[in-house]
């Protein structure tokens, strides 16, 4: 058997499409869906991803603003501004680029945002809304990988799910995301005791530790959905993820790759949670 792929370039294109159609439908309306991305200090991969974010954006119709700041940047001065756009009405959706410097306390930062724009899903109030099933924002990653596993028309009801990662950025909210669609699911981590016992009964596993080869084909059972989170670089300092991909693909009955699974399906999602508070905000 060789897997098949979840393809997260295909899916993202077509996703952004549909974004770039609906930002159509509300500038019509006179309303153009905005993000504010704030970047503070000079982290190299940060200025990589706020770069994508902020193409992605402009590519689909909506506007967006990235405002930089150094890293000597005070915690008061990053809430102040924070607090500005949240008053803002071309501003629909805030997002904080994490690491912050080691002086912002970013879990403070976080819960400035308010939650009606708060498109990471990272805020207390859209982690309660996701554990109790109200309207909110899901988390951009775990949120990408319900898209590819409804993309593949997967029924999780009565499936068994095995996360391996508890994180709160996609470990926690992925669990959560595969109860809602009433998978029974085990989060696996660091202190799990036997974690190839718990994947080779899983019919569907969600690796999101950020170490290479934490899943291999000798922990898979035939025909399993394989999602992979993962972004490591391996000896030849090429991207890879979490799943030994060559060995799980004779495996797997579905995987995704690394690169072009779960990567661009984060940014769409963002992109889908902004348009979906600029249409709440449009009543």
């Amino acid at each position: 058997m060789t897997a098949k792929l979840i393809d997260g370039v295909a899916l993202s294109k077509q996703l952004r499409g549909e974004v770039a159609q609906r930002a159509a439908a509300l500038r019509a309306r006179g309303i153009t869906p905005g993000l504010a991305v704030i970047l503070v200090g000079d982290n190299p991969a940060s200025q990589v991803y706020v770069r994508n974010k902020v193409k992605a954006c402009e590519d689909s119709g909506l506007h967006s603003v990235l405002e930089k700041y150094d890293a000597s940047m005070t915690e008061a001065q990053l809430l102040a501004r924070i607090d500005a756009l949240n008053n803002d009405p071309s501003i629909h959706g805030i997002l904080v680029q994490l690491p912050l410097p080691a002086h912002i306390d970013a879990h403070k930062v976080i819960e400035a945002i308010s939650p009606a724009k708060d498109v990471d899903g990272f805020h207390v109030a859209s982690a309660g809304a996701l554990m109790v099933g109200q309207p909110g924002f899901w988390p951009c990653t775990p949120y990408g990988c319900m898209k590819m596993l409804e993309s593949i028309h997967y029924d999780l009801k009565g499936k068994h799910a095995v996360v391996i990662g508890r994180s709160n950025i996609v470990g926690k909210p992925m669990a959560l995301m595969l109860l809602g669609q009433n998978a029974t699911v085990t989060i696996c981590h660091s202190a799990t005791r036997d974690l190839k016992t718990m994947t080779l009964q899983a019919d569907v596993i969600v690796a999101a530790v950020g170490k290479r080869n934490v899943l291999t084909a000798d922990m898979v059972k035939p025909g399993a959905v394989v999602i992979d989170v993962g972004m490591n670089r391996n000896d030849e300092g090429k991207l890879c993820g979490d799943v030994d991909f060559d060995g799980v693909k004779q495996v797997a009955g579905w995987i995704t790759p690394v690169p072009g699974g779960v990567g661009p399906m984060t940014i769409t999602m963002l992109l889908v949670n902004t348009l979906e508070a600029a249409e709440r905000a449009a009543g």
